[in-house]
């Protein structure tokens, strides 16, 4: 697949890509088989390989991973799902690529965060709370957020996404003491939306960018990792307070699934909790999330 195109732009293309990603990350002995004493051109599993694994014949595996099979069924998704080993991220974006809806798209509808979700943000003064959206833009931040990363604010509104900050921001590769496993896993989670939402423009715009701009955005593109972010630890290096470790959830939003909110919580009595107090006390600014959502769509 063309890494600067989103991966939505062509679906056969996509389910064949995303096949011949997974299969080459399984080896024969991962999966009790015994591989033939001659050497293989391609790392990971053969096409006939899976296609016995999954109990399909191998013309059908085949012109399954060329996507001339658009009517494939949930039973043999479930097969092809379990001989690849797949998470349940990437089992779910299986199934997105492989059965994708028959109606025609329609526009997205211009994201906005209730007043409810903001009175929520502003009562998190102690803690950095950020709300984010589709192909992980920044809808709203409260002060600590801020403080933590950047003021997405003041940026443009194209600009106001996290990928993009992590890839072309040069803070980033300091703010984070492993700015590459936070870099592939954004990849992963974008990766993850592009299955759910093929026909985005801006997804596209996006991926196109980061695509010719960045060659670390470009391979780990074209590795097709999916994954869902949901909760984790992160280890930060502020160049204003020095090292902090934080603890993140990532709780959906009711009446938007396209909405997440992320809160980040050090653990009590530990250096990282004083830490997180003191950028709040040198951020004055009054603790009033900003609200990019009014600004007019693009």
């Amino acid at each position: 697949m063309d890494a600067h195109r989103p991966a939505a732009s062509d679906r056969t293309t996509e389910l064949g890509e995303f096949l011949r990603t997974r299969r080459a990350k399984i080896s024969p002995e991962q999966v009790g088989l015994t591989p033939a004493p001659t050497v293989r051109r391609v790392p990971g599993l053969r096409r006939e390989e899976v296609a016995r694994l999954a109990g399909v014949s191998v013309d059908y595996y085949i012109r399954l991973e060329r996507g001339r099979n658009v009517n494939v069924s949930e039973s043999v998704l479930d097969a092809i799902a379990r001989a690849l080993q797949l998470s349940s991220d990437e089992r779910s974006h299986l199934f997105a690529v492989a059965r994708p809806a028959r109606t025609r798209p329609r526009p997205l509808p211009h994201q906005r965060v209730r007043p409810g979700l903001y009175r929520i943000l502003e009562t998190m003064a102690d803690v950095p709370a950020l709300v984010i959206g589709r192909r992980t833009d920044v809808l709203a931040t409260n002060r600590l957020a801020r403080a933590l990363y950047t003021d997405f604010d003041a940026l443009p509104r194209r600009e106001r996404n996290m990928t993009r900050f992590i890839f072309l921001d040069e803070s980033a590769r300091t703010l984070y003491d492993d700015w590459e496993g936070i870099a592939r896993t954004s990849v992963a989670a974008l990766h993850l939306y592009a299955g759910q939402h093929p026909h985005d423009p801006q997804l596209a715009e996006l991926i196109g960018e980061l695509s010719l701009r960045d060659p670390d955005f470009r391979g780990w593109w074209a590795d097709y990792d999916i994954q869902r972010r949901t909760y984790g630890t992160k280890h930060f290096h502020h160049p204003l307070v020095g090292d902090l470790t934080l603890d993140y959830e990532a709780l959906a939003v009711a009446g938007d699934p396209d909405q997440i909110l992320g809160i980040y919580t050090a653990e009590p009595g530990s250096p990282s909790e004083q830490v997180l107090r003191l950028l709040a006390s040198w951020t004055s600014e009054p603790a009033t999330p900003h609200r990019p959502h009014l600004s007019p769509p693009r």
